[in-house]
């Protein structure tokens, strides 16, 4: 057996739950490759789909803000070095006032936030220098999502934050009139789908939206599954199994966390019905406080 790295063999364990050995031959038999070495494992069985540890990189919290209007709404991770600063009071009031400010400013990222100005008229940047002074640690925003419904349009942004502010969603849904979005039992309806997403942790709305190359992907991991079986019925097994991930990837197709004998799309429907209207998810973001994400993180605030 080749030469392989240690620290390679315990990510991959972390990233797969599969044993020190099994991660050791899947890394040797792909050349050292840790997808190709994921892919391995799971084609043999012995690791399965997005099955990893959860490795919080930094302190800190997810934070929101929802304007009073209900149209407009942000979601905002921000860093510390300690879970101790991440309690301190200057801390949690300082987060707040720029999570309130992130909502109303214009920037679209976090680097053309930082050389924007507050609505005091200090650079974002000045603002976070000065609390890394007086708390004598980095201090990073990491990144913020805003949804917006434009005027005229009938909607809500909401939010949902879950133990203490390490895990965050939010969501924008649509309907077709303000009467709809003013109704108590829309508003429950979406507040029950910010709770179905910090639970159940969907990455896309429906179906359609899932990239293609992955579901490419799982399908030749599925075939790979069914080696030596009868082709005639291969694809439909690997259809099966296409379902099944599609019923814990897609927000839509998802069992309804308090009621699991219908699906988030029946319960759309059902609203949909009971409210004469079209309602639509249109969009969602969950943050988990220092998850590993698809694109870096934003490793120096300064």
């Amino acid at each position: 057996m080749a030469d392989i790295n240690p620290k390679l063999v315990m990510t991959l364990r972390e990233k797969t739950n599969a044993g020190m050995m099994d991660c050791k031959r899947a890394l040797t038999e792909a050349g050292g490759d840790i997808d190709k070495a994921e892919s391995i494992l799971r084609q043999k069985g012995i690791a399965s789909a997005g099955k990893k540890a959860s490795r919080h990189a930094k302190e800190g919290v997810v934070i929101s803000h929802i304007h009073p209007s209900g149209k407009t709404g942000v979601l905002v991770e921000i860093n510390c070095e300690t879970d101790f600063v991440a309690k301190n009071e200057i801390f949690t009031k300082f987060v707040k006032e720029i999570t309130d400010e992130i909502c109303s400013a214009k920037a679209v990222t976090v680097d053309t936030l930082l050389e924007a100005a507050n609505s005091t008229g200090i650079l974002f940047k000045d603002e976070i220098a000065s609390k890394i002074s007086a708390l004598g640690e980095n201090i990073v925003i990491r990144r913020f999502s805003r949804f917006h419904i434009g005027e005229g349009n009938g909607g809500l942004v909401a939010s949902y934050i879950h133990l203490q502010g390490k895990v965050g969603v939010l969501v924008e849904i649509s309907c077709g009139s303000e009467a709809t979005a003013k109704h108590e039992s829309f508003r429950d309806f979406v507040k029950d789908i910010t709770l179905q997403i910090a639970a159940a942790h969907p990455t896309v709305v429906s179906r359609n939206e899932v990239d293609a190359s992955l579901v490419a992907s799982e399908r030749e991991i599925f075939k790979a599954q069914m080696a030596g079986k009868p082709e005639a019925i291969v694809e439909k097994i690997v259809d099966g199994k296409m379902d099944k991930f599609y019923s814990t990837t897609c927000l839509l197709e998802q069992a309804c966390i308090k009621n699991p004998d219908i699906t988030v799309k029946d319960l759309l429907a059902t609203k949909e019905k009971e409210l004469a209207d079209k309602i639509v998810i249109t969009q969602f973001v969950r943050y988990a406080l220092g998850e590993e994400s698809g694109e870096a993180p934003v490793e120096e605030a300064l």
